[in-house]
C-alpha cells in the first residue's frame, strides 16, 4: 500500500473514532459529521491504494458509495429502515462481485457461515414477528441471505483480510437486527459501529493482498 493510501486509511481512522465518542457520548451532531466522513475517506484510501485486481477496486468503490448511502439513511431521524436496508444490500451484492474477481473458489471454508446465517435469520425473523412488523420478514431474510453471499464469497476467495472483514460486517449487521428486533443492550450501538468500521477498512485494505 502506498503512502498516500495509508495516509487516507489514518485520517478515516481518525474520522472513525470520532463517530465512536460521539456514540458513546450520545451527541448526534457529532455522529452527523463523522458517520459519513469516515466511509468517503475509506473510499478515498481504495481509491489510491495499488490493488491486486484493479476491477475488483471499481466494485468495492461502488459497495462502499452504496454503504455511504445506507449510513445516511439509518443515521436519519426519520425511520428510514428500509431504504437503508435496500442500500447495504447493493453493497453486499457489489462486494460480492468484487470478492469473485480474485476468487480461489475454496467454497468449502463457506459452512460455518451458512450455519451462523440460518440461526441469525431464524432469530430476527421470530423477533421481527414479536415487534408487529411481519412486512419486514421477507426484506430482512433477502438482506440475510444476501449478506451470507457475500461471507460466503470472501471465504471462498483465500483472502484472509477480506474474510475477516466480511465477518465483522455480519457481526455488525446481526447486532443492528438484534437491537432493533430482538433486544436492546446499551453497549450495542457502539459495538455495531466498531464492528462495522472494521470490517470496512478490512475490505479495503483486502485489495492489496
Amino acid at each position: 500500500m502506498n503512502a498516500l493510501a495509508v495516509g487516507v486509511l489514518v485520517m478515516a481512522g481518525v474520522a472513525a473514532l470520532g463517530n465512536w465518542i460521539s456514540v458513546v457520548r450520545q451527541r448526534p451532531a457529532g455522529i452527523y459529521r463523522f458517520k459519513p466522513l469516515t466511509v468517503v475517506l475509506m473510499i478515498g484510501a481504495a481509491v489510491t491504494l495499488d490493488p491486486v485486481s484493479s476491477t475488483a477496486r471499481v466494485w468495492f468503490v461502488i459497495a462502499l458509495a452504496l454503504s455511504l448511502a445506507g449510513d445516511v439513511f439509518l443515521m436519519l431521524p426519520t425511520d428510514a429502515f428500509v431504504p437503508g436496508l435496500a442500500s447495504f444490500l447493493l453493497a453486499h451484492v457489489a462486494y460480492v462481485v468484487g470478492l469473485n474477481q480474485v476468487s480461489d473458489g475454496r467454497w468449502f471454508f463457506a459452512l460455518p457461515a451458512v450455519l451462523i446465517a440460518a440461526v441469525l435469520a431464524t432469530r430476527l425473523v421470530r423477533g421481527i414477528r414479536t415487534s408487529g412488523h411481519p412486512e419486514l420478514v421477507a426484506p430482512v431474510v433477502a438482506y440475510v441471505l444476501t449478506i451470507l453471499v457475500m461471507v460466503s464469497s470472501a471465504l471462498a476467495s483465500g483472502n484472509a483480510l477480506g474474510a475477516i472483514g466480511a465477518g465483522f460486517f455480519m457481526t455488525s449487521d446481526a447486532l443492528i437486527g438484534e437491537d432493533r428486533f430482538v433486544q436492546q443492550r446499551r453497549w450495542q450501538p457502539l459495538a455495531i459501529i466498531v464492528t462495522y468500521h472494521v470490517a470496512q477498512a478490512l475490505l479495503v485494505v483486502s485489495l492489496t493482498t
